[in-house]
């Protein structure tokens, strides 16, 4: 009986955090931030990374559109071209996912990702486009079961921004399930406290948030990977530091325009 207890009340949790209300993201903001990686122990400023907002209209309803660019300078694109695409159409109100698309082109490489969710069987369709070596393309389609409260990076992106960072105390955790190439991952988001730190917007009182991933050697070292987000009702991302097998970056924001508060 107390099992059965512990697994209704968890459910509910989950179902009330998945319906949180969004107060923080509208339609028409447009964050624009620098991309910086190091290079032979020089931080180097190599692209640029643009995440956007809008309104879109379908037949059933209205979706918010949170859209997500990533580009190498001109000037860097004989060494590694980049221009890749994140996007993911969700509820305005909760910010729940419905369709999710990833276009990256890196380097010659070109990838495709598509996430069509069925929250009541709890399931993805999933297609995955890759480029063939002699022209065309490898497709795959894939049914994927998700939890509940599954999302995709986009939206998990903006849902962090919906939480209560105020009411946290130092050390906190917040975990989401990402789903990414097809798999459910574990991301945390440790609390960190407050910090003020200078931006291209000005002095910031921000969360400072550590962000790791469950059984995954993707980001490496302990509190190096970190997000700064306003301390403030819009909660925008403004700074945020990274380290990977291959080497470590920052982004840095550099205007921020049409935000809701």
């Amino acid at each position: 009986m107390n099992k059965i207890c512990l697994t209704l009340a968890f459910s509910l949790l989950a179902s009330l955090f998945s319906l949180a209300q969004n107060n923080a993201v509208g339609a028409g903001e447009t964050l624009i931030f620098s991309a910086s990686y190091n290079m032979s122990g020089i931080l180097t400023e190599l692209a640029q990374v643009k995440m956007e907002t809008s309104a879109v209209n379908t037949s059933k309803a209205t979706l918010l559109r949170l859209k997500c660019t990533a580009a190498t300078y001109s000037k860097w694109d004989n060494f590694f071209k980049i221009r890749d695409l994140y996007e993911s159409y969700v509820s305005p109100k909760t910010l729940t996912p419905y369709l999710y698309k990833r276009e990256i082109d890196e380097g010659g490489y070109y990838k495709f990702m598509q996430y069509k969710y069925s929250h009541k069987s709890h399931t993805v369709k999933s297609l995955k486009k890759k480029k063939k070596k002699g022209g065309g393309f490898n497709e795959e389609n894939t049914s994927v079961s998700i939890s509940n409260t599954t999302r995709d990076l986009v939206s998990t992106l903006y849902k962090l921004r919906t939480l209560d960072l105020a009411g946290l105390t130092s050390g906190a955790t917040k975990s989401f399930k990402v789903l990414f190439d097809n798999k459910e991952n574990i991301v945390n988001f440790k609390y960190l406290g407050t910090e003020t730190i200078a931006t291209n917007i000005g002095q910031k009182s921000c969360y400072k948030l550590a962000i790791s991933i469950n059984n995954s050697d993707v980001l490496k070292g302990t509190n190096d990977n970190l997000l700064w987000l306003t301390a403030d009702a819009n909660k925008i991302p403004v700074y945020a530091k990274f380290k990977i097998a291959v080497g470590n970056g920052e982004l840095k924001i550099k205007s921020a325009t049409g935000l809701k508060n």
